[in-house]
């Protein structure tokens, strides 16, 4: 795929001090996102505010829809049109999408969707911080496929890990999230945006050869295919049916054979070059204190009064968190004596954790109901109990 550099008028080159909900919006701005339908929704309505505020000044569209079903559908229709496209919800905006995310996934449609999770289920806590959403994000909408999920835990990371999101969609024609919770979208820190010219951005892959002979699922030496723009001159054709190379329905037994495991295959066959995580201390470690999003800012504070102890003890922040690093866990599990998971859910990741870890070693849960984040104490009593 071609790099190419960012719109200079869509870069706010500087130190700024952001909460994540802004600096997601920046990382979509900087990364070509030139169309955004939404529905606001607490607490992630700040996304869509300034999105309306900053897009049309660089050339782009803002619209709100009437809910976010019809959201998700503005913003696959755009896709096929040529846009860039990013989109932001919560709670049961979130829940309302999933038939949409299914037809994205099946389209083979490049988009951002960010959710700033918070306590439920139903209406719950509207403005209070959970981790709930996580094993929705992965099999919220019904069939067999493969998506890709970003984990920020800084406002840095909300900036950083939008473009990233962006050139993973790009490059594997796939929805992939941004599974902010509450605190690190309201929370407020130094964020450093680069010259447009030091901002690393993806082009979508284009289809460059005669009109009249385009088929948007013919994969290229890599699986993947390119896209063309509604209105070009081609003969196009997506449906959320099974379908052959031209996106024609192809309702066989046989085809299905063929499109769904390329749904799977493109990321599970890539996992090594999606999956991102953050270790310390592992090697060597007794215990590994695994978390994501706010509830590892948590955890090193827990880890820090652990080693004060005198317990050998390492942490592992998911950074992605889908696909999930079954290879890396695999091989700490044989080294440790548990891995400790708290999360702001009664028990989501964790389970991941305890499939790859195999019974090699103990895998603990910290469960939390929502609305605020751990005690680290409560860490560092589920470490001590571990290691007895």
């Amino acid at each position: 795929m071609r790099k190419i550099a960012a719109n200079p008028k869509a870069v706010d080159t500087g130190t700024h001090f952001l909460d994540g909900n802004h600096a997601v919006t920046e990382g979509g701005l900087v990364s070509g996102a030139n169309f955004f339908a939404a529905y606001p929704i607490t607490p992630s309505t700040e996304i869509a505010e300034l999105f309306a505020e900053r897009i049309p000044k660089i050339g782009g569209i803002f619209i709100q829809m009437e809910d976010e079903i019809a959201a998700l559908a503005a913003n696959i229709g755009a896709v096929w049109g040529g846009a860039k496209v990013m989109t932001t919800t919560s709670g049961p905006g979130f829940s309302l999408m999933m038939e949409n995310i299914g037809l994205a996934v099946m389209m083979e449609v490049p988009m951002v969707i960010t959710n700033v999770q918070r306590a439920g289920p139903s209406t719950g806590l509207p403005t209070y911080v959970a981790q709930q959403d996580m094993m929705q994000v992965r099999w919220g909408s019904h069939g067999d496929y493969e998506i890709i999920a970003l984990c920020p835990d800084s406002p840095q990371e909300c900036f950083d890990l939008t473009i990233e999101a962006f050139n993973l969609s790009e490059t594997y024609r796939v929805p992939v999230f941004i599974m902010i919770d509450e605190c690190i979208g309201h929370m407020h820190e130094k964020v450093v945006i680069p010259e447009a010219k030091d901002i690393n951005v993806l082009d979508r892959r284009w289809y460059d050869g005669p009109k009249g002979q385009y088929k948007p699922y013919k994969v290229g030496k890599d699986g993947i295919a390119p896209m063309a723009k509604a209105g070009d001159g081609h003969h196009m054709h997506a449906t959320g049916l099974t379908h052959d190379e031209r996106g024609y329905p192809a309702l066989t037994v046989a085809q299905q054979k063929i499109v769904i495991p390329h749904l799977i295959d493109k990321i599970k066959n890539n996992a090594d070059k999606i999956i991102k995580l953050e270790e310390t201390d592992v090697k060597g470690a007794e215990v590994v204190v695994m978390s994501y999003g706010i509830t590892s800012r948590v955890a090193v504070r827990a880890v820090q009064l652990a080693k004060e102890a005198g317990i050998k003890v390492g942490s592992i922040r998911l950074i992605t968190a889908w696909p999930f690093p079954e290879k890396r866990i695999k091989e700490v599990a044989k080294d440790v004596k548990a891995i400790i998971f708290p999360e702001i859910n009664m028990g989501q990741m964790v389970l991941e954790a305890e499939r790859c870890a195999g019974g090699q070693c103990k895998v603990v849960s910290i469960p939390h109901p929502g609305g605020d984040v751990h005690d680290p104490d409560d860490i560092v009593a589920a470490i001590k109990e571990a290691i007895k």
